[in-house]
């Protein structure tokens, strides 16, 4: 496409995105989303230990959970390698660490036993971030900044996400969108060998409406949606189906002050997640920053104890230490569970203490990573799955809670 060449003011992102609750109705699929008339039919039993009636429905968020998180660090800076990566996973967390800019992205130099929530069926899963990735700025020098190939791909590997954030982080009079776009996902394809699916506006000195430019290209050009300056969110009510077709959304920006005693500032965002785990609703609910290391890096970050403390709580008290009640997943995999939900038909048959599941599936894009859908079950009765699967695995809490099933598909 050709970009107009006209845009001269320029404006810095540095604005804090505000809180606005949306709840949408189901749309039709764009033509990246489009499935085809291709479908697939998996069964199993339920042998239950009374013959009351059960109901079987898709669950709003995956393991039965009422608050998915999703929260992103942007600009892939070295920091979420050395710090956030091992704080939630589990690991040593980097000392002191100055690099090419000399600010300090590391972090106090302990060991994390990580932050966890269940999975409702007894095991602990760790918190999992997003990662916003420039491809030409990702490199192996010593003192480097942004994160090298090697541990973009060992976070990768522990179930973080790779969104698109465009090749060279380009904003100005000037940029050539589509190339942005397409160049990073093709950087992307070549150095770790997938293909992303979403897409994150860069932020910086622009001409004004940059972001719409990027939005239309990406949208056409392999992404499922786009975080951008305003648009569905930060808080996404998914009780019902929600309208997927070119989501646009905006996040929550989540950063220090130049205060740099106490937690005052990161009390309040507490105070807004506390109150956002608190509707009654099923909620998605998508933050970001920038740096996570010791110093506060372009004046657009957290410094780590700041993070620490932040991420910490939360799962004091929405993790397995609390009320178990998150699923702290990067957005791609919380867009893709939804995606799945909504497009499943399930039908249940009961007869006595047998009951038959069969779920047909849609066509599932093959840039989706995450292909996981969880039911929940209402019953009084105790039960057993019995299955025979070929091209997917199955977990239930039928012996304790008897609320949940969960079905990973091959």
């Amino acid at each position: 496409m050709k970009i107009p060449q006209n845009r001269i003011k320029q404006f810095v992102f540095t604005s804090l995105l505000t809180l606005v609750v949306s709840t949408f109705c189901f749309g039709n699929p764009s033509n990246a989303q489009k499935d085809t008339l291709k479908t697939k039919t998996i069964s199993f039993k339920i042998k239950l230990k009374s013959n009351e009636k059960v109901t079987i429905i898709p669950a709003s968020l995956k393991f039965n959970k009422h608050l998915a998180y999703s929260f992103t660090l942007d600009d892939g800076y070295r920091s979420a390698y050395l710090t956030a990566f091992p704080l939630l996973n589990g690991g040593n967390i980097s000392g002191k660490t100055i690099n090419e800019w000399k600010n300090d992205q590391g972090g106090d130099g302990t060991n994390s036993k990580g932050l966890y929530y269940s999975d409702g069926l007894g095991n602990k899963i760790p918190f999992k971030l997003g990662l916003a990735i420039n491809g030409a700025a990702l490199n192996d020098r010593a003192n480097r900044g942004h994160l090298s190939w090697t541990e973009t791909k060992e976070m990768y590997n522990a179930g973080w996400d790779i969104l698109n954030h465009g090749l060279h982080h380009a904003t100005k009079h000037g940029t050539n969108f589509l190339t942005e776009v397409t160049e990073n996902t093709t950087s992307i394809q070549q150095n770790l060998g997938f293909t992303m699916s979403q897409f994150v506006v860069p932020g910086g000195e622009a001409d004004p409406g940059y972001h719409l430019e990027y939005e239309k290209d990406a949208l056409a050009n392999g992404s499922f949606s786009v975080a951008s300056y305003v648009g569905s969110g930060p808080i996404i009510n998914v009780k019902d189906k929600v309208n997927l077709d070119k989501m646009i959304y905006a996040r929550v920006f989540v950063q220090s002050s130049k205060d740099t005693i106490g937690f005052k500032t990161m009390d309040r965002y507490l105070a807004t997640f506390d109150s956002v785990a608190k509707l009654p609703n099923p909620i998605w609910h998508n933050a970001f920053t920038h740096g996570v290391g010791n110093g506060n890096l372009w004046n657009l970050s957290m410094r780590f104890p700041d993070f620490k403390y932040f991420m910490t709580a939360i799962a004091d008290k929405y993790g397995v230490k609390g009320n178990d009640t998150i699923w702290m997943a990067p957005w791609q995999e919380v867009y893709e569970y939804i995606w799945l939900r909504d497009r499943i038909k399930i039908n249940y048959t009961q007869n006595n203490k047998e009951g038959i599941v069969t779920i047909e599936l849609p066509e599932i894009p093959e840039t989706f990573r995450h292909r996981a859908i969880s039911l929940s079950v209402n019953t009084i009765s105790k039960f057993e799955i019995e299955s025979n699967p070929q091209d997917f695995t199955i977990l239930d809490d039928g012996k304790k809670m008897h609320k949940q099933i969960t079905i990973q598909l091959r």
